[in-house]
């Protein structure tokens, strides 16, 4: 009985001391990465700069971002300030489904989401 006591005891023993060496694997690898990976970002980011990529990429969002004005949403729907509500979707409606008759999904898109944008004075 002693014997099966003091086997069971350095198991245990042995046992923890894995556990802390395996913790100590998980931390030590996954700083090691983290660092890797934020040096691969770094140099990423270094090259890009070098490319001219970044800055095509920011110009892209600028004019992704760029709202219509009022002015603009009217002219494209063919109306003035003084058209009514009725008008003015019905005159949407009907541009929306020339440009589905001519298959244009591009131009489609376009009067579909430029046009439901909040406008600006």
């Amino acid at each position: 009985m002693v014997s099966y006591f003091g086997n069971y005891t350095i198991m245990m023993l042995i046992l923890r001391q894995a556990a802390k060496i395996l913790a100590n694997l998980i931390v030590m690898g996954s700083s090691i990465l983290a660092r890797a990976f934020v040096q691969a970002y770094r140099q990423a980011l270094s090259n890009a700069s070098k490319n001219g990529v970044a800055q095509e990429a920011v110009q892209n969002i600028k004019a992704a971002s760029k709202t219509m004005t009022e002015a603009e949403a009217r002219q494209i729907l063919g109306v003035t300030e003084d058209s009514s509500w009725k008008e003015i979707v019905q005159n949407y409606e009907s541009l929306f489904e020339r440009n589905a008759k001519n298959e244009s999904f591009y131009l489609q898109s376009n009067v579909l989401y430029k046009l439901k944008e909040p406008v600006t004075k």
